[in-house]
């Protein structure tokens, strides 16, 4: 009889920590599901342009030459920009073209050093 007793006890127990469990569970699920998500996606800001709205740079030339309008050449990956003239000029494969050195700086490049 007291092996009994025990038995009973232990399912009761084990029985009340599952019910504990399950109900945990479910009312982090429930909350978790009542949070709001972003109403709209993020907006990013928009990049440096010039005060009269038009753009500060344009793509290279097929051929990889700067057009006649935008002589300054600028790499991406070095974050450094050309002037004609300049040592490295000829050979430099422009992600962009700037106007002036000024639009260059003012997207994030610096001068080349030669």
């Amino acid at each position: 009889m007291v092996s009994s007793i025990g038995t009973t006890l232990r399912r009761t127990l084990l029985l009340v920590m599952l019910a504990v469990g399950v109900g945990t569970a479910l009312s982090w699920r429930n909350a978790r599901a009542g949070t709001p998500g972003p109403s709209e996606p993020p907006q990013w800001p928009d990049l440096p342009g010039r005060a009269d709205g038009g753009q500060t740079w344009v793509a290279a030339d097929v051929d990889g030459s700067a057009p006649d309008t935008h002589p300054v050449k600028a790499r991406d990956f070095s974050g450094i920009f050309h002037v004609p003239g300049g040592r490295f000029y000829d050979r430099t494969r422009p992600d962009r073209c700037y106007a002036t050195t000024d639009d260059a700086e003012a997207d994030g490049y610096r001068r080349s050093k030669a």
